[in-house]
């Protein structure tokens, strides 16, 4: 198991260790929830996770068969709803694959990215659509 410890620091804002690595970072609630916006919001987090979770995924697949997918992005775009209470509603992802590659390729890495961690924990209320654009064909 690994820990995080995390500190209220006031202002709606948090200081998160990881504990195996020490790195730190600090999260703020958004301007639309009383908060200054200043960093990632909790919700942020989640989000990021998703997208970085998908190109980690899709990137150890990729190993395991030889294929480089190095230079390829992601971005993510969170929705929220406020009914029944304020929670994530949508999380609409984009990754930009680099490299050529053939159908089989392309297939499995898609594959993976809806199998990642982060895609499987979340709940069925959240939708997320996933789009993948690929560089080059092989």
């Amino acid at each position: 198991m690994v820990k995080m410890e995390v500190s209220y620091e006031g202002g709606l804002r948090c200081r998160a260790t990881h504990g195996p690595s020490a790195t730190e970072l600090v999260t703020d609630a958004p301007t639309d929830n009383q908060g200054k916006g200043e960093s990632f919001s909790p919700t942020d987090l989640v989000a990021t996770a998703l997208a970085t979770c998908m190109l980690t995924t899709m990137g150890i697949v990729a190993e395991r068969h030889g294929w480089d997918i190095t230079g390829s992005t992601g971005s993510v775009e969170k929705g929220m709803v406020a009914d029944p209470v304020r929670r994530i509603g949508t999380l609409t992802v984009v990754l930009k694959m680099a490299g050529t590659h053939d159908e089989r390729a392309r297939t499995t890495m898609e594959r993976a990215a809806t199998t990642c961690p982060v895609h499987k924990s979340m709940g069925a209320g959240v939708e997320m659509p996933v789009r993948v654009e690929w560089d080059g064909v092989g």
